[in-house]
């Protein structure tokens, strides 16, 4: 039982860091979260891993570009788009909207590896995407035409892509180093991509307020959830581990309603019903697209 306290770690970590992006707006200034996170993980990390990636830079180097790339995506662009989204919606919302993360990588798989697409794929798809509908239209998707999608929502939705989008590069390049090795370089390159925002944004400074947000965020999100993760990959492997993630938007919103009092409503629950049955719907109808005969459902 104890792999599976793991990646139950891991979620339930960053449900509580969506929450804490939302305790952010108004405490400190996105910009500033952002950078001040990554920088704390980067040194708390750096006594650690700097004479391990010094020593192993031969076969790092090779892939460093690759390395930067994920660093820009998965570090900087999806927790930075994430502080800006929290001043602008709810965390509740945000929390359903990341539950997107599977079904969008599996899209991209198709596209960028080759996966077979299958009809659990495209029916889950059609299932999940009219439960975003309902929840970034508060439950009333015709007045979408007429207003558009809230600008928290919509950065919520690009954030999670971007995050997407480094799944799947991870799968695609399967870099042959370290893990730990690889989410260090990755910190590093969040702190440079960031410092030029981080300069250019107003400053709120540090207060007895926002530093526990920055250690929360630094320390539990960033380094813990981490590595609960990893070791949940490595016990279960990383098809079931990956169902767990699916346990996001329940833990948000129950963290979201006893620390911000944020109401569940009833367009909350029937979207992020939908939402996740369309993705369990993609991970295990895996018959192909044009063929007449199932296949055996993942393990």
């Amino acid at each position: 039982m104890l792999q599976y306290a793991f990646p139950l770690l891991a979620v339930l970590i960053w449900a509580g860091n969506t929450v804490v992006n939302k305790l952010a707006a108004g405490a400190i200034y996105p910009a500033e979260i952002g950078f001040y996170r990554w920088l704390l993980a980067g040194l708390l990390f750096t006594p650690f891993m700097l004479r391990p990636v010094l020593r192993n830079w031969p076969a790092i180097r090779p892939h460093l570009g690759k390395l930067v790339v994920l660093g820009i995506l998965g570090m900087a662009t999806y927790q930075s788009l994430a502080y800006y989204a929290a001043h602008l919606t709810t965390a509740t919302n945000m929390g359903i909207i990341l539950s997107l993360m599977p079904l969008m990588a599996l899209a991209l798989s198709i596209a960028m590896l080759g996966q077979q697409l299958t009809l659990g794929a495209l029916a889950g798809a059609v299932v999940s995407l009219l439960g975003v509908l309902l929840v970034i239209s508060n439950g009333r998707p015709d007045t979408l035409l007429s207003h558009g999608i809230g600008r928290g929502d919509a950065m919520m939705l690009v954030a999670t892509l971007a995050y997407a989008i480094y799944s799947v590069l991870l799968k695609k390049w399967q870099l042959k180093l370290p893990p730990l090795q690889m989410l260090y370089i990755q910190i590093l390159v969040a702190i440079v991509g960031l410092l030029p925002l981080y300069l250019a944004s107003p400053k709120t400074g540090l207060t007895a307020t926002n530093i526990p947000m920055i250690i929360f965020a630094a320390v539990f999100a960033s380094m813990l959830a981490a590595l609960a993760w990893m070791h949940g990959v490595a016990r279960l492997g990383p098809s079931r581990t990956a169902l767990f993630f699916n346990l996001l938007p329940l833990f948000t919103a129950l963290i979201a309603a006893a620390a911000l009092h944020e109401a569940l409503s009833l367009h909350h629950l029937l979207g992020g019903i939908l939402i996740l049955g369309g993705v369990l719907i993609a991970e295990r109808w895996l018959t192909p697209w044009g063929s007449a005969q199932p296949t055996k459902t993942a393990t």
